[in-house]
C-alpha cells in the first residue's frame, strides 16, 4: 500500500501533463521511498524504469537499453544498444507522439563509471530528448553526488531539469500512517526509532506488540536494522571506522568540534570533513540556539536520524547479548524502561512540527515562521534551556514551550519553571504563549491555576489530531 507523499505525486502528475520535454530530479537518502514514488507514479502510464548497477558504462547502455525495449518495445526483445549515443536515439525516435517517462534511478552508478557521460548525456539531452515528448525523470541517493554534479552550476545538465523532489524522511503524523492500529503512544515511538524513513517504517508491523517489533528488527542477529548503521556507512563512506566513532561520540553526549576531535584523535581540518559529510546524508546536525546566528560559538552537533540515534544509544552495549540469541532479554531488562527517555529529544522536535502546523494567530497568539531551541545562561546564572521556541520574526513575538515524554503529569514546578523563564531568549520578542506538552496530562494545581490567556495545555493526542 502505498502512503502519503501526496505533494511529490502532485508535483509529478503536473509536470507529466505538461507538453513537450520535461525533466525532474529526485534525490534523497538511501531507504527514504525514492524507487516507492516513482513506481506508484508511472502506474498505469507509458514507462520505462531502469535502475543503474555499479559496472560499467558499456554494462549499463546495454542492460538500460534492454530494459527500454522490454517496457515499450516488447517486439523487439533480445535487441540491445552498448552505444549510449544509438540508444538515446532510439528512444528519441521512439518517443515522438504518446507522451513517455523514461527513469534513470541511480544515475551516480552510471556517471561515476564513466566521467563524460553527463557531458554526452547532456547533448542527447538537448539534441534528442529537447523535442519529444518525453518526461525524463532521474534519480540517485547520494546527496552529495546529486547536489554536486547534477543540480551545481558546475554541471553539464544543468539548467535542463523544469524542477527537483529532495525525498526527505515522513513527518510523525505521515509515519504513523504505517501503523494505524497502534496508540498515539506506540506510534510516537516508532517515528522516534525510525526517523520516519520509508523503509524502516515498513518494517513495522502493528498487529503485534511494539516491544516484539523492536526485538524483532534490533535486538535479533538477523533484524533487518541490527546491520544497518554500518551497511550505509559502508556505502556512503571509505573509512567507516572514522564515521562510527564520531557518530558514537554523538551518541554519548559530544556535541562540540573540538571535544569530538579530542576524542576521536583526528584533527579539527579532517572533522570538519566528516561531519559536513554526516550532515549531507542526513545522519548528523548542525544546532543553534534559535536566536544566534549560525555560525554562534554556541553551534552543537547532535544525530538528527532516529534510527542512528537509537542504534548507538542501545545496540553497541547489546551485542555480544544478541550474537547469542539474547537480545530479547536485554531488551526487557534494559531497553524498554528507558524508552520514553530516549523519546525526550524526539518528542521536542514533533512539539516543534507540531507548531509549525498549528501556528495560527488564533491558537498561538502570532504566526509562527521559525521554530528551534534555546540554550543558554538563565536569570540566576545558572546554564537553562527551552525545549521549543516558536519565533514569529514579522511582529517580534515568540512562544516558548516545555515537552515531557514520562509517566508522570507536568505538575506545579515544571509550569513555573517555565514561565520563570520569560526573557531569556531575546528581549525584542514579546512572548506571548507558554506551551506545555505531555504524555501523560497535568496535575490537579495546573489545571486548576493555569493562565488560559497566556498558556496551553496540551497532550500527544494533540499532536496528532494537528491538521485534522
Amino acid at each position: 500500500m502505498f502512503i502519503a507523499r501526496e505533494k511529490e505525486l502532485r508535483v509529478l502528475e503536473d509536470t507529466f501533463k505538461k507538453d513537450g520535454f520535461q525533466m525532474t530530479v529526485i534525490y534523497g537518502r538511501r531507504r527514504i521511498g525514492k524507487s516507492t514514488l516513482i513506481t506508484e507514479f508511472i502506474k498505469d502510464k507509458r514507462a520505462s524504469y531502469y535502475i543503474a548497477r555499479q559496472s560499467s558504462l558499456e554494462d549499463n547502455i546495454r542492460k538500460w537499453s534492454e530494459q527500454f525495449i522490454g517496457d515499450l518495445v516488447p517486439e523487439m526483445a533480445g535487441v540491445s544498444f552498448d552505444d549510449p549515443d544509438n540508444f538515446w536515439r532510439f528512444v528519441g525516435n521512439t518517443c515522438k507522439e504518446e507522451k513517455t517517462i523514461v527513469v534513470l534511478d541511480e544515475i551516480p552508478y552510471v556517471a561515476e563509471a564513466d566521467s563524460s557521460f553527463l557531458s554526452h548525456f547532456q547533448v542527447a539531452i538537448d539534441t534528442v530528448f529537447a523535442d519529444k515528448n518525453i518526461y525524463l525523470i532521474i534519480c540517485g541517493s547520494s546527496i552529495s553526488f546529486m547536489e554536486n554534479k547534477v543540480l551545481s552550476e558546475k554541471s553539464p545538465i544543468f539548467g535542463r531539469r523544469t524542477n527537483q523532489i529532495y525525498l526527505k524522511p515522513f513527518d510523525y503524523l505521515d509515519s504513523a500512517k504505517f501503523v494505524p492500529n497502534y496508540t498515539n503512544e506506540e506510534k510516537a515511538i516508532v517515528y522516534g526509532v525510525t526517523g520516519g524513513v520509508a523503509k524502516y517504517l515498513t518494517l513495522f508491523d502493528d498487529s503485534i506488540s511494539l516491544d516484539d517489533n523492536l526485538i524483532r528488527n534490533f535486538f535479533t542477529p538477523s533484524g533487518y536494522l541490527y546491520e544497518e548503521p554500518m551497511n550505509l556507512l559502508t556505502q556512503e563512506f571509505r573509512t567507516v571506522n572514522t564515521y562510527n566513532t564520531v557518530i558514537e561520540l554523538c551518541a554519548a553526549g559530544a556535541n562540540k568540534m573540538n571535544e569530538i576531535s579530542e576524542k576521536a584523535h583526528i584533527s579539527s581540518a579532517a572533522l570538519s570533513f566528516v561531519m559536513r559529510s554526516l550532515m549531507t546524508v542526513g545522519i548528523v546536525s548542525k544546532v543553534t540556539p534559535i536566536t544566534e546566528k549560525e555560525n554562534s560559538k554556541k553551534t552543537s552537533y547532535e544525530i538528527a536520524d532516529g534510527m542512528y540515534r537509537f542504534w548507538y544509544t542501545f545496540i553497541p552495549s547489546a551485542r555480544a547479548m544478541i550474537e547469542v540469541g539474547r537480545g530479547e532479554v536485554f531488551y526487557n531488562s534494559y531497553v524498554k524502561g528507558k524508552l520514553h527517555q530516549f523519546m525526550g529529544r524526539v518528542f521536542e522536535e514533533m512539539c516543534r512540527s507540531y507548531i509549525l502546523i498549528s501556528g495560527t494567530e488564533e491558537k498561538m497568539g502570532c504566526l509562527i515562521t521559525s521554530v528551534g531551541r534555546w540554550w543558554g545562561t538563565g536569570h540566576d546564572r545558572v546554564p537553562t534551556d527551552i525545549d521549543v521556541v516558536g519565533i514569529d520574526r514579522v511582529n517580534n513575538k515568540a512562544v516558548i514551550g516545555e515537552c515531557k515524554f514520562q509517566n508522570d503529569s507536568i505538575g506545579r514546578s515544571v509550569y513555573e519553571a517555565l514561565l520563570a523563564r520569560r526573557g531569556l531568549i531575546d528581549k525584542k520578542y514579546e512572548e506571548v504563549r507558554y506551551l506545555f506538552f505531555s504524555l501523560s496530562g497535568y496535575s490537579k494545581w495546573v489545571l486548576d491555576n493555569y493562565d488560559e490567556n497566556s498558556a496551553c495545555l496540551l497532550t500527544l493526542d494533540d499532536l496528532y489530531s494537528a491538521g485534522v
